[in-house]
């Protein structure tokens, strides 16, 4: 019971954080947000309008987001002859009692929060339920934390790795060839992940390295290139 109500909250943080950084970029009404939220997490993690808006609901109580209308009389447009006149879709709306769509923004409090969340770098951050959206996020984070959190996913997986390699040596006589070769495929799926966050990690540093070289030589009375002498 206990391990299910954390899967539930990790999943709802993980939500969260995605509102959030979506946010971050522009206001978005419901329906945009969604659409960007099953582009972010991929089909297989969509989230449905039940899930949604009561994720919304608590981040607008929590005075993280705030959730504005729009006003009919701006939806109205000027006539030819100067005099304002609703649009077709605002006329349909009003007929049929319809509102319009509800549009969600980060606020102060929102944006400050966001960043606490995008600079914590503990094992949350690198755990199969939330690693892909913090990594969608990667632009919004600093450089010390994107490294931390690369090198803990690959501490993890690494850790996996050597767990499925030892139960694969172990059980091998025991399994049929269908069920060898999927435990094959989960094991090259992890090797892949593992030698892909090597690849991030190192170009990191380097960016990193690059950045202190450049700080260095533009600090105050740091020798200034020599120029090479023409013969």
């Amino acid at each position: 019971m206990e391990r299910k109500e954390s899967i539930v909250r990790s999943r709802s943080a993980v939500l969260e954080t995605a509102i959030l950084g979506l946010l971050n970029s522009a206001p978005l009404h419901g329906y945009e947000l969604r659409k960007r939220l099953n582009l972010l997490l991929g089909s297989f993690r969509a989230f449905s309008y039940g899930t949604l808006y009561p994720a919304l609901k608590s981040l607008v109580a929590r005075n993280l987001i705030e959730a504005t209308e729009p006003d009919p009389a701006t939806a109205a447009r000027p006539s030819a002859r100067g005099s304002a006149r609703p649009s077709a879709k605002t006329a349909r709306s009003s007929r049929t009692g319809r509102r319009g769509r509800i549009v969600y923004r980060l606020t102060a409090e929102g944006k400050e929060y966001l960043q606490t969340v995008l600079a914590s770098s503990g094992p949350a951050a690198w755990e199969d339920e939330s690693f892909d959206v913090r990594f969608a996020f990667f632009a919004q984070t600093d450089a010390e934390t994107r490294i931390r959190i690369l090198e803990g996913r690959r501490t993890r997986l690494t850790e996996r790795l050597e767990a499925v390699r030892e139960s694969a040596a172990r059980t091998r006589e025991r399994l049929d060839e269908y069920t060898f070769e999927l435990q094959r495929h989960g094991l090259e799926q992890v090797e892949r992940e593992v030698r892909w966050l090597d690849g991030l990690i190192t170009t990191e540093r380097d960016r990193a390295l690059g950045r202190d070289r450049d700080h260095d030589a533009g600090a105050p009375g740091a020798p200034a290139p020599r120029n090479k002498e023409r013969g």
